[in-house]
């Protein structure tokens, strides 16, 4: 565009056409904190025995798997490393416990209850290391890896010490399901109201 001039010629400057409002991002947590907490509640439900595993295999291989592995992307994209590993590797772990339950019903890679536990020891380690990354960002997401470190350890125990430690895991990770979820709820709540509705508390570790 040129601006015309006081005799009728266009000038020679251009003019900035207006720019058009800064798109205010979205928070890949909320729904990543969402299929983490919703997957791992729905575990623990049958964990404990009040549902089979069917509804946690499809939950588990579509919101815990790939949404929150979508979310860890985002995650990527934002900048933020913490969530970019943790969002992206839960994803990854949900897909796969869900792959493994198909492959023992279709008999297709089996797995044994052994193989499971040295699955959920691997990840027990990772967890072990992203828990002194959350202490170091907030009360509520710090207390979501120490239970899920927890959960972790419970759930070894059940597969080569007692299989009684399965429901003592379920009912403990229930609470770092509701914890995950009520850091969605911070984000969302923040974001509609414009004000820190659900505080998450300061870093444990400072």
């Amino acid at each position: 565009m040129y601006a015309p001039s006081p005799t009728g010629h266009r000038l020679a400057e251009p003019i900035a056409a207006p720019s058009e409002p800064a798109r205010k991002p979205g928070n890949p947590a909320v729904v990543g904190l969402a299929g983490f907490g919703l997957s791992t509640l729905l575990l623990q439900f049958h964990n404990v025995g009040w549902v089979g595993i069917g509804p946690v295999v499809w939950l588990g291989l579509v919101f815990g798997g790939g949404a929150q592995l979508v979310a860890g992307l985002q995650e990527m994209k934002a900048g933020n490393n913490f969530g970019y590993s943790a969002f992206t590797a839960y994803g990854c772990f949900w897909i796969a416990l869900a792959l493994m339950q198909i492959g023992n019903a279709t008999g297709l890679f089996t797995v044994t209850e052994t193989d499971v536990g040295w699955y959920l020891v691997a990840w027990t380690i990772y967890t072990a290391v992203m828990t002194f990354g959350a202490l170091r960002i907030s009360t509520v997401l710090g207390l979501v890896f120490v239970t899920l470190l927890i959960g972790f350890i419970l759930l070894d125990l059940a597969h080569f010490v007692s299989p009684a430690f399965t429901v003592v895991a379920g009912y403990e990770l229930m609470l770092c399901a509701g914890l995950a979820l009520y850091g969605m709820a911070h984000a969302i709540f923040a974001d509609v109201f414009g004000r820190d509705v659900l505080p998450m508390g300061k870093p444990l570790i400072p």
